[in-house]
């Protein structure tokens, strides 16, 4: 993918149940999850269509792999110039491999990381020469926000920077809870970096773009899922509503308050 280094370029569902997941986001965000994968495919990968669009995939999470302690959660892959050298630069930051970087035919090149605080994330190399536009703030259904809960802020905030070529823009001061760091890519703000020691572990969450976050977090319930904060306004008079799935997987919303 030829997008600029350091832009999210896609998201990952790792779910036990991809059928009962694709139910739950298609109620609450509209979006076209797979029902089969690809006939052949050596792992189970659901596509998620947003209607516009492919902005992430679900991979099903086997019983071995939960008894070795994974778990439901949401994962956002961020698009460099170069995979290895990447990884090797967040492993000489203080960052760990969690996989080690492969090639996946005619996608590309991928390896999950973790951040020195101990945030997992993906970096990947796409083979196409094409753009991603799974994250766009503007189009419902598209990655919107990405915000980081750390242990500390300010120094995961100076990880970032370095690896990835991101900027500071504003910050927010949130009182007790210190400095949300706002990040710009190429000019765009795409996220937020927090000290948040009520958070289980250092992690990053999806803010998902939907039209009406009243109706969307009323959706969220109807579905199964649960409500854990909001819908609450934000700084720019944006809305935001925070939220687990059927699974436990964490998730969040943004949008307007109403649909016009």
């Amino acid at each position: 993918m030829a997008n600029r280094h350091g832009t999210p370029i896609w998201y990952e569902l790792m779910a036990k149940d991809p059928l009962a997941a694709r139910r739950f986001y298609a109620e609450v965000v509209g979006w076209q999850i797979d029902e089969q994968p690809p006939t052949g495919s050596a792992m189970d990968y659901r596509m998620i269509h947003a209607g516009d669009g492919m902005i992430g995939g679900v991979f099903k999470l086997t019983d071995e792999m939960c008894q070795n302690g994974a778990a439901p959660c949401w994962m956002t892959y961020i698009g460099v110039d170069d995979v290895d050298r990447c990884v090797a630069s967040i492993v000489a930051s203080g960052g760990a491999v969690s996989m080690p970087a492969f090639d996946i035919p005619n996608v590309g090149r991928i390896a999950m990381v973790s951040d020195p605080q101990g945030a997992a994330f993906y970096v990947m190399r796409g083979a196409s020469d094409e753009n991603s536009t799974a994250c766009d703030p503007e189009r419902a259904g598209h990655g919107a926000w990405h915000e980081l809960h750390a242990a500390d802020g300010a120094k995961a905030t100076e990880f970032y920077l370095a690896q990835f070529g991101w900027d500071k823009s504003r910050g927010v001061d949130m009182g007790p809870m210190g400095l949300y760091q706002l990040f710009s890519v190429a000019g765009r703000d795409l996220g937020g970096i927090m000290s948040d020691a009520n958070f289980p572990r250092p992690a990053w969450l999806v803010y998902f773009r939907v039209d009406g976050i009243e109706q969307a977090a009323a959706r969220v319930v109807k579905a199964g899922g649960q409500v854990i904060h909001g819908p609450m306004e934000v700084p720019g008079g944006g809305w935001i509503v925070n939220g687990l799935d059927p699974e436990g997987a964490m998730f969040a919303l943004t949008g307007t308050r109403t649909v016009a």
